[in-house]
């Protein structure tokens, strides 16, 4: 079985994709951001690293879902289904042109055809974790990146909302198959009774497909 996780930078995918993982014995992928050379860079400078991101995290996440397809059981920490989002966001905002946008539209569609071709076309369950967008931010400030820090960054703020709103639209049109939602502003993941709570949803919801 192969169970993605989703949301927005500082949700805490991360921390969910971990306790899933260790929940049920199997291995984790982890989005590249860590080790991501061109991440502080658009940070810094999203209209000159706009596209070159999104064609990294593309390459990464296709690398990561073709693994994940491909063995037994697995955990991934987003996934390659979302990766538009980002992108048409970026095209949005100015930061990628239209022709670069269509240039990764055909790449990803390309990807996308070669998972067809594989025996498990798609995950068996999307796990998307919401909060508020005030929590979003705050939990953004406790982490304590550098490069995603807003204060004196209105543009940074904006885009951050831009985003949280984009995800719930996304969620809701996401149709390749089972999917569910956990509040982990309701559900705070620092606390153990809630990772319980959590964990036992998702077990309900395993069962039931």
């Amino acid at each position: 079985m192969v169970i993605i996780t989703a949301g927005m930078i500082g949700v805490g995918k991360t921390t969910l994709t971990s306790l899933i993982a260790n929940h049920l014995g199997t291995k984790p992928f982890f989005e590249p951001v860590g080790d991501n050379p061109v991440l502080p860079l658009y940070y810094q400078n999203p209209q000159q690293y706009g596209f070159l991101l999104q064609i990294y995290f593309l390459n990464k996440r296709f690398a990561m879902i073709k693994q994940a397809l491909n063995d037994d059981n697995n955990v991934l920490d987003r996934s390659i289904y979302e990766d538009a989002l980002f992108t048409r966001e970026n095209n949005a905002a100015g930061n990628i042109s239209d022709i670069e946008l269509s240039v990764y539209l055909k790449l990803l569609d390309n990807m996308m055809s070669e998972l067809n071709e594989l025996p498990k076309k798609h995950p068996d369950l999307l796990v998307y974790a919401a909060t508020d967008f005030p929590t979003i931010l705050a939990r953004i400030k406790k982490r304590g990146r550098d490069y995603e820090q807003f204060e004196g960054n209105p543009e940074l703020e904006k885009y951050y909302y831009k985003m949280w709103l984009a995800y719930q639209t996304w969620y809701q049109e996401y149709d390749l198959g089972p999917k569910m939602m956990l509040n982990l502003q309701k559900y705070d993941l620092s606390d153990a009774k809630n990772t319980e709570i959590v964990l036992k949803k998702i077990d309900q919801k395993l069962a039931s497909i």
